[in-house]
């Protein structure tokens, strides 16, 4: 049984498209005028052919702080792997970097709030764009859930504004508001690697403090487990009819946003792409945090904290522990251990080159700082 929800007559002004219309065949290429950010009525509706996660990230981002504020929009776009996280989180808590690096796959924060997700082909990636004032959190939630309905899937919206299947998560949202705009963005679990998407959202470090948003896990589903017709053009194709359903699309119909091709404001976009692939808005958006190290070493155990904000170590406790021995809790272990924090302070949080400016530290400090940067 579909899951069908009745709406308002006050929503049901605009007719539905036809089965021809739903198709993507025929949609005109965003690089052929210029975008326009006045009142004017512009397009409503932006289908990405890119799957760069910087450029989708960043022209939603224009979407979002250049598009007149009282026209609701709705951008769909699907990326490469990547992971992408929330303003407010910490790299080194959601993710596992080792992996990531080791798969190539990279991460990037975006500009709303929310948990970290995992993104690939067989994710697609909806953002409705409406004014402020119209904001709640549930109800383009619902109607996505409705345009899944449409396709059989019988999608529901529970009490956590997450679209689910049979109990499953398929998708969940994040959000951005200002005092004109508000977006409501999130992920359609379609044909996902969930097995990567586990791997890749488990980082192996033990915090004492994080001040970062924590990611909330639950148990995932991709639709296509139990309906293997779903695809990104399907799903594209509902969401683009429902949406066009409740809010209209100015008679314009959908129009495909293209990297790469000239556009009155594409090197904004290139600007805002470049930003977000900073090393600055990266890591050093991350909040403060501090990680607890314990290391036992053929001379004595080692305890130590190392605390840090926006990216950046700011201090580093390192000290033997009580059970190591008197001669290996020396004064000159003890003294080079002090020596070894201070030069931690200000470094990049796991960069590489840490240490890379001491020169010899001595066979026992030179063990601690490859344990240290092996562990951040």
């Amino acid at each position: 049984m579909l899951h069908l929800q009745i709406l308002p007559s006050s929503l049901l002004r605009y007719p539905t498209l036809s089965l021809l219309q739903r198709t993507w065949t025929g949609l005109r290429p965003f690089s052929s005028s210029p975008a326009r950010s006045s009142e004017e009525d512009p397009y409503r509706v932006y289908i990405s052919t890119s799957t760069d996660p910087w450029f989708n990230l960043a022209f939603e981002d224009w979407l979002y702080r250049k598009s007149p504020p009282s026209i609701p929009m709705l951008f769909m776009y699907r990326n490469r792997d990547c992971v992408v996280l929330g303003r407010n989180q910490n790299p080194w808590k959601e993710v596992n970097l080792p992996l990531l690096e080791a798969n190539g796959v990279p991460f990037v924060r975006r500009r709303s709030g929310g948990g970290t997700v995992f993104h690939d082909l067989g994710n697609t990636n909806y953002s409705i764009l409406i004014p402020k004032d119209m904001f709640e959190r549930r109800p383009n939630a619902e109607l996505v859930a409705r345009a899944l309905n449409t396709l059989g899937v019988d999608a529901k919206v529970n009490d956590r504004n997450d679209i689910t299947l049979d109990g499953f998560k398929i998708s969940g949202s994040a959000y951005k508001l200002n005092n004109r705009r508000a977006y409501h963005h999130g992920t359609m679990l379609i044909s996902a690697q969930l097995a990567q998407l586990g791997s890749s959202l488990r980082s192996l470090r033990e915090f004492a403090t994080n001040k970062g948003t924590a990611s909330v896990p639950s148990p995932v589903q991709n639709i296509s487990t139990h309906h293997p017709h779903v695809n990104h053009e399907s799903f594209v194709a509902a969401v683009v009819e429902e949406f066009t359903r409740v809010y209209g699309d100015g008679g314009k119909g959908s129009r495909e946003v293209e990297e790469g091709k000239l556009w009155e404001e594409k090197e904004e976009v290139e600007r805002e792409a470049a930003e977000l692939k900073s090393w600055d808005w990266a890591y050093g958006q991350t909040p403060e945090f501090s990680v607890e190290l314990k290391e036992e070493f053929s001379f004595g155990k080692i305890n130590a904290t190392i605390t840090s904000k926006h990216g950046l170590i700011t201090a580093a406790s390192l000290s033997p522990s009580p059970s190591t021995s008197s001669s290996s809790s020396s004064c000159p272990l003890v003294a080079g251990l002090e020596e070894l924090e201070a030069s931690l302070v200000g470094q990049r949080f796991g960069s590489s080159s840490i240490g890379s400016e001491q020169g010899y530290l001595g066979e026992e400090l030179e063990e601690v700082l490859r344990w240290l940067k092996e562990k951040m």
